[in-house]
């Protein structure tokens, strides 16, 4: 018989119950507690590590939307930052102008999935290397535009209101906690959405594509389509974590938006593993908790005696650990940190059986 807490065997009968997104009672248990989990940690953090928190949530949903345009659609984008600095500009101009902030989110993401759908025109002639220079190219063209129109106050502050919700106010003792819950909220239900996305005909037409798009061709698919679908949809991800990282730091400025930090979302992406949901966690994570140890792992350098009379030990490891975790990451475990995710699931899945 079907035992419903441990997979036991492939009982599916339906097929319902071969797209249903938990397999057994104790995954969506898991998860369930999981969840609990990150409703009651702010309560045991200080202000600066609930603003850690903050930026891995947010970093998670930009990472999402950059699966998947790359890691699904198989589409290199190099300019998943300047999305989130559409997203973020649109809250700046918004915001001020009385709207709450329930409304901004989906117009941020929208405005950034127009301008994902402009982008996305070049795939339809170009791949590979050439597409990942249309992407760069529109990442210059975003940071020009921006550092010229005195609209944008050529990339200087733009200063982004508190806001209240329900009657609750937003002062600076609950900042952090208030967008950390927000910020969740939102991360779950485009998770969820993600997941869903991926099982019906749209999911299996952007991994079709990705493969061979000639073959999704002549299976009936338009790849063209596809394409355009993937790459507005991962720009709303992205300027939908651009929105809220404009409320959580209160002020939009170009240098938040930079193509360093599209390298850094495909370096989350990378480490975290491509094509993954789990990973789209992992990966800002591992790399913003690293971000932040820097500074402890630079103190104890200088403990030891290894330091250079004029030469900042922290700043210079940040740099040096971000590539060297790259590399180690494409050299040994070039599907990331979901492979030791899936590992350690696959254990506990017949756990305490051996096989």
């Amino acid at each position: 018989m079907k035992n419903p807490w441990a997979q036991t065997g492939n009982y599916r009968t339906r097929y319902e119950e071969d797209a249903s997104l938990f397999a057994t009672h104790r995954e969506l248990v898991s998860l369930l507690l999981f969840l609990a989990f990150l409703l009651v940690l702010p309560q045991f953090l200080s202000r600066t590590q609930v603003f850690i928190l903050d930026l891995i949530l947010v970093y998670s949903l930009a990472v999402l939307g950059l699966n998947v345009t790359t890691g699904y659609a198989g589409l290199i984008n190099i300019g998943q930052a300047a999305f989130m600095g559409v997203g973020a500009y649109t809250a700046a101009l918004l915001a001020p102008q009385g709207l709450p902030f329930w409304l901004v989110l989906p117009l941020g993401g929208l405005v950034a999935a127009f301008f994902g759908f402009l982008v996305g025109i070049p795939s339809l002639r170009v791949k590979h290397l050439y597409l990942a220079m249309a992407t760069l190219a529109f990442q210059m063209v975003f940071e020009w535009t921006v550092g010229h129109m005195p609209l944008l106050r050529q990339g200087g502050a733009m200063d982004l209101p508190r806001v209240s919700f329900l009657g609750y106010e937003v002062g600076f003792r609950n900042h952090y906690h208030f967008w950390y819950y927000v910020s969740l909220a939102v991360l779950v239900l485009l998770a969820l959405f993600w997941r869903n996305l991926l099982r019906t005909r749209y999911g299996r037409a952007l991994v079709a594509v990705r493969d061979n798009d000639r073959a999704a061709d002549a299976m009936g698919m338009d790849p063209g389509r596809t394409k355009l679908f993937a790459f507005a949809l991962g720009a709303f991800y992205a300027g939908v974590a651009g929105v809220l990282y404009a409320y959580l730091s209160r002020a939009v400025v170009i240098e938040d938006y930079t193509f360093a930090v599209s390298i850094k979302l495909l370096a989350m992406a990378i480490v975290g593993g491509l094509g993954t949901l789990v990973g789209s966690f992992l990966g800002p994570a591992f790399l913003e908790l690293l971000d932040v140890n820097m500074e402890a792992l630079s103190n104890l350098i200088k403990a030891l005696g290894f330091s250079v009379a004029g030469v900042d030990v922290a700043s210079a490891l940040r740099p040096f650990a971000f590539g060297l975790v790259i590399v180690l990451f494409l050299v040994f475990e070039p599907r990331g940190l979901y492979n030791w995710w899936r590992l350690v699931r696959s254990y506990f899945r017949t756990w305490p059986f051996r096989y």
